[in-house]
């Protein structure tokens, strides 16, 4: 499954984002604290993408954008399928949500809880996820496989950092599986 991911082209998926792509040399990138990315793709076309959501539902009042669950799945949903997707194929994989501050609600699980809820309503199988704890997570996607890699971040002081760094340049090669801090896991 690494192979996947090497001599590929790093995307960035940022907050209020979704990309979508058919080309095999691609791989999207993201990193997610109490955020979630929906991976969806479907595996006998070739195609798939990634959303980066902030919050489940806008507030009163607020703008429909990709900056929310709800528009973000429908977006990244409609994009696949006008990339060639057979909705019956689609599957998925979600990270995210984690718990970031001790001292404020649980955003993370909250949109957690959105996503899974959704992608069951959508009748769309969430075929691995990894959601909730304490920590930032950097996920590899390579949408036309349905690959996914993720890293753990064990110090939350760097998500600031890294999503500094993601947005200005690809990810950074993984650090090897060893089941320690940074240890990488594929699904």
């Amino acid at each position: 499954m690494t192979t996947v991911f090497a001599n590929s082209k790093s995307v960035t998926v940022l907050q209020g984002e979704y990309r979508v792509t058919t080309d095999p040399k691609i791989v999207f990138s993201t990193v997610l604290g109490s955020c979630i990315a929906a991976c969806i793709y479907d595996p006998e076309n070739g195609v798939g993408g990634m959303n980066h959501f902030l919050l489940a539902n806008a507030r009163q009042g607020g703008a429909a954008n990709a900056r929310y669950g709800i528009h973000a799945m429908e977006l990244l949903i409609n994009g696949i399928m006008k990339k060639g997707a057979v909705r019956s194929n689609l599957k998925a994989k979600v990270f995210g949500g984690a718990k970031m501050s001790a001292n404020l609600s649980d955003i993370g699980a909250s949109n957690a809880d959105f996503v899974q809820r959704f992608l069951r309503d959508e009748g769309i199988p969430c075929i691995s996820s990894s959601v909730g704890g304490t920590s930032a997570r950097r996920v590899r996607f390579h949408a036309c496989s349905g690959a996914a890699q993720q890293t753990h971040v064990q110090d939350d002081r760097k998500l600031g950092e890294m999503e500094q760094r993601a947005a200005t340049r690809p990810a950074p090669a993984p650090a090897p599986a060893a089941g320690g801090p940074g240890a990488v896991t594929l699904f």
